[in-house]
């Protein structure tokens, strides 16, 4: 139960339950059962009835991904339900007065923001290049790397031919044509830096922090790239640095102070400053807070994707999915993993005891076959002490995604590896496990290696027509989407069930990070 006054704040909020408190594990709880009631009313009626959702939430969540995966129409149903249970709960909060979200997003269409735009003033990159261990990757070294990821089942096959054909057509990455609006520009994982380097027009949502926008602006001048940044209007309309006319294009300081909104608090004005953009556009979804601020960062990029794909058809959509979920994975990572756990031990200096010890579960101790007749297997690596908020956050643009390829609309979403972002290096047994994944087959990336690859999967999903994004591509189940270019640091073909070994890799973490 969280603090109400916590979650009181002007903008996006949690819904006030019965007992007058905004509860996120209350809404989380009947978000989830909503979501499976019409496809799996049992689900539903376990879910309502977990009273300790923060440590009863993982088990029902396996059940909604099998349940989905059973059929394009569970897929589709459990994923309009849940967006639509969402948005039907949360509200929109200002100056006393608390209505919808989308009658808050029609309410308030004044503009609100203005722009300011800074262009880089280097030359284009024109090869693919990957940060990797202290080095860039170009070229011969970089398809060689590829392949060692393959060989040792850190990504699927898919996303090595991804990256194959990116590197292939190095024409791609001349993004001078393409506009993308980034929600959280400044987070770690999004891919700003690199689609700046390819001379994307990007348009910035962040927050009124000068130090975001000294580091964005500081990017762009250094690449090819334009950035567009919102500006909060005085009460007259004008920026508010502004005296006798619009500041000068290359005064980064004065730009630095003044740039930046509130996605949580000023969502309407964001929508509407980004309806501003009169060409087709992508609308990326990249913001990141600890906690319930996560939820409402997610339901307020949520809205303006609703409210923008309402209005227009030209939009593409791109998001990122984190590996520490539960996910439908082909039964190739099944036969991968099962492999690795007969053969267990070998060549690792701690784990054989701990096999002897039964420290240790496999990672696919069930078989699971859909309506259709097609094995999979069921990967869980959610990691408990990201936390239920967390797993909403991501699972509502989980849904948005497979809700909106279904109606047309290019989707690219793509799932990241486990990397080190400062967000789990803070917490010390998340970096000390992270620390400890490779005795498990599991490699964790820096952020900067993470984000190129996955800005490289971006190009690749706007360029290549037979790409997974494209609506007129045929999967076999919607959920394909996520596993189709998957990275997931090894997560799917390792031989043990991520959370079985998450304590001896924080242990041997803890003692590597010492030596």
């Amino acid at each position: 139960m969280a603090d109400p006054r916590a979650l009181a704040d002007e903008g996006v909020c949690f819904p006030v339950g019965g007992d007058d408190r905004r509860s996120t594990s209350a809404t989380g709880r009947a978000i989830f059962a909503d979501s499976i009631r019409a496809v799996d009313p049992a689900i539903a009626a376990r879910i309502e009835h977990t009273r300790d959702w923060r440590k009863g939430y993982i088990a029902p969540l396996r059940d909604i991904v099998l349940a989905a995966a059973q059929s394009t129409e569970n897929a589709l149903s459990i994923s309009r339900h849940g967006l639509a249970s969402a948005e039907q709960r949360f509200t929109f909060r200002r100056e006393g007065h608390e209505t919808g979200l989308r009658e808050a997003l029609a309410e308030w269409r004044t503009p609100g923001l203005g722009s300011v735009t800074v262009r880089g003033r280097a030359a284009r990159e024109e090869e693919l290049s990957i940060p990797y261990r202290g080095r860039r990757l170009f070229g011969d070294d970089l398809r060689r790397q590829i392949d060692a990821w393959l060989d040792s089942g850190i990504a699927e096959p898919s996303f090595g031919e991804a990256l194959t054909l990116v590197l292939d057509n190095p024409d791609w990455l001349d993004l001078r044509d393409v506009d993308i609006a980034l929600l959280g520009a400044g987070a770690e994982m999004a891919p700003t830096r690199s689609l700046l380097r390819w001379g994307a027009r990007v348009h910035a949502i962040d927050l009124p922090a000068p130090a975001i926008w000294e580091r964005l602006v500081g990017i762009t001048r250094s690449t090819p790239g334009t950035l567009r940044i919102p500006i909060e209007l005085a009460a007259d309309g004008t920026p508010p640095f502004v005296v006798g006319g619009d500041v000068h294009p290359d005064d980064d300081p004065t730009i630095c102070a003044s740039a930046g909104t509130n996605l949580i608090t000023r969502t309407p004005e964001i929508r509407t400053w980004l309806s501003e953009i009169d060409q087709p556009f992508v609308l990326g979804t990249y913001a990141y807070a600890d906690g319930a601020e996560h939820v409402r960062l997610s339901m307020a990029g949520d809205a303006i994707v609703a409210a923008l794909g309402a209005e227009r058809d030209d939009l593409t959509l791109a998001f990122l999915a984190t590996p520490t979920d539960v996910f439908a994975v082909p039964f190739e990572c099944v036969e991968a993993s099962r492999e690795k756990w007969e053969h267990r031990g070998i060549g690792g200096l701690f784990q054989a005891p701990l096999r002897l010890a039964r420290q240790f579960e496999p990672n696919y101790p069930t078989n699971y076959t859909t309506s259709a007749g097609q094995r999979i297997g069921l990967n869980d690596a959610i990691i408990p002490q990201q936390g239920p908020n967390y797993i909403l956050a991501k699972r509502v643009q989980r849904w948005r995604a497979l809700a909106a390829r279904a109606e047309g609309t290019p989707v690219s979403l793509n799932l990241a590896p486990a990397t080190r972002t400062r967000s789990v290096v803070r917490n010390r047994a998340l970096a000390a496990a992270y620390a400890g994944a490779g005795r498990f087959g599991v490699e964790v990336f820096d952020p900067s290696t993470s984000t190129t690859l996955m800005a490289a999967l971006l190009v690749h999903d706007l360029r290549n027509p037979d790409s997974p994004a494209n609506p007129s591509t045929e999967l076999i189940n919607p959920m394909d989407l996520f596993a189709r270019g998957a990275n997931h640091g090894g997560l799917w073909r390792t031989a043990y069930a991520p959370r079985s070994v998450l304590g001896i890799a924080a242990l041997l973490g803890m003692f590597e990070s010492r030596a």
